[in-house]
């Protein structure tokens, strides 16, 4: 059948005018936030319900069509890129919340609900869904649980897979699994929602999940404190952790403070300058806390470790400060950076920075390069970035090049080449340094049961 004939096949599943095949179309949808692989998907497929997707996936087993899955394409390891003639399935008109259960806390979602969506039907209700990143108004729920999104708050709440109380998919063979439906307590062998966990819609489509709710934080509070050198940070981390239970502990550069006070959107936190900041958030539900961070704090600068700081004094102020971080990312891409995205155990990171650093100064001593990441986890962010003057694909070869030594220190610390952005194609060739060969024969035997024909998602995570 040729091609043509496949299309206009396909346009029988879905309501008129879902699958779209414009050259426009192709490229928005073919692609996400990375700029590595051109987009190149023949057709666009929009369904609207669990049996249409099913209906769409049985099509593509019977014709040996590729499918790629599309949710807010905000992912930054081209695991939502078709570059080779597959079809998108857009979960954009499966964007319902179905039900808010005040009660067990929880909602049920449509794969196409978008993170900020959940936050304020959350919100609405006196209730609060903690996982947070910048891309959080344009993010599905549904790509959270493909990639296991993490972001500002896994200090305090961990990642997307601990809000996941169960989940409906269809599985590259076609069939509808209910996942855990909702309990809390289920000890009846494997857990197969984990496996769909960060799988990168290799196994199958996430077309509804529930999500866990939790009580809204009270009080909310953001300081930001300038150190005197990195090797501060994990001291000024432990100090208040020692102390306060933080929903937030994330470091960055002064480099990457100067490119979002560049944009004039915010104004710096404080006068003096240093190398490296924190922000820190904590629940400041009494004057007592309040008054012990500030303890804390002359504490951490009789100590040298921090040299300048501010505390939030107002909603407006909190988010102000917050804005020097979460705005990073967006000014940033302007200069096309070369991103990794790794982690290590949090007592290792001083080290791990620095011998990363070295190779990175070592190696590209014209480039800059911006640090921020979640150091209260343990995970750092390294962006390098592209001259105005390069080219895109030799300044891309070039960092390609040090890959080797940086992930070969992350297998030293027994770290993860991908602490929170997935594998995708950008660093499926790098998956052994992360994972055993047994692992990884084992995550191939995994994908051929709930895959056999090997349509969903493929190059992503590993080589075809």
């Amino acid at each position: 059948m040729t091609q043509a004939a496949l299309i206009e096949q396909l346009k029988t599943l879905v309501e008129p005018g879902k699958v779209l095949t414009d050259a426009a179309s192709l490229e928005a949808y073919g692609k996400d936030w990375t700029k590595h692989f051109a987009p190149a998907p023949s057709a666009i497929v929009f369904p609207k319900s669990i049996e249409q997707v099913q209906a769409i996936v049985r099509w593509a087993n019977q014709h040996q069509v590729a499918l790629v899955p599309s949710g807010g394409r905000t992912g930054l390891s081209a695991a939502a890129v078709a570059a080779n003639g597959e079809v998108v399935v857009s979960f954009d008109y499966m964007n319902q919340i179905l039900e808010l259960n005040e009660f067990d806390r929880t909602a049920r979602c449509q794969a196409g609900v978008v993170t900020k969506q959940l936050q304020l039907a959350a919100e609405e209700k006196g209730l609060y869904y903690p996982v947070d990143f910048a891309s959080s108004g344009s993010s599905q729920v549904g790509g959270n649980i493909g990639t296991n999104a993490g972001g500002i708050k896994v200090i305090r709440y961990g990642m997307t897979r601990n809000w996941v109380a169960g989940m409906k998919v269809v599985t590259g063979a076609g069939e509808i699994l209910e996942l855990n439906k909702d309990l809390i307590k289920n000890a009846t062998g494997y857990d197969l929602r984990q496996l769909f966990i960060g799988a990168e819609g290799t196994l199958g489509f996430v077309v509804e999940a529930t999500m866990r709710l939790e009580r809204t934080p009270k009080n909310l509070t953001a300081m930001v404190l300038g150190t005197a050198d990195f090797d501060a940070v994990m001291p000024v981390l432990h100090a208040f952790q020692s102390k306060l239970d933080l929903t937030a502990f994330e470091f960055f550069s002064d480099k990457a403070l100067a490119k979002v006070l560049g944009r004039g959107d915010v104004p710096a936190p404080f006068e003096t300058e240093c190398p490296f900041y924190a922000l820190l958030e904590f629940e400041a539900i009494s004057e007592d806390i309040a008054n012990e961070a500030l303890a804390i704090f002359e504490h951490c600068v009789e100590q040298g470790w921090v040299l300048d700081g501010v505390m939030s004094q107002s909603e407006q102020q909190l988010h102000n400060l917050w804005k020097l971080r979460e705005y990073i990312s967006e000014t940033i891409s302007h200069w096309t950076p070369y991103k990794n995205d790794i982690s290590v155990t949090v007592s290792k990171v001083p080290a791990f920075l620095k011998d990363i650093d070295a190779i990175v100064e070592a190696n590209y001593p014209d480039f800059e390069v911006v640090w921020f990441g979640h150091i209260g986890d343990g995970n750092l962010h390294l962006n390098i970035l592209k001259p105005d003057a390069m080219d895109k694909d030799e300044f891309f070869a070039k960092c390609a090049t040090v890959n080797k030594w940086v992930f070969e220190t992350v297998e030293r610390y027994n770290g993860s080449i991908s602490a929170e952005h997935g594998v995708g194609m950008t660093k499926r060739d790098y998956l052994g340094y992360s994972r055993s060969p047994a692992e990884i024969a084992c995550m191939k035997a995994v994908k051929a049961v709930f895959d056999p024909n090997g349509i969903m998602n493929p190059g992503k995570i590993f080589a075809v």
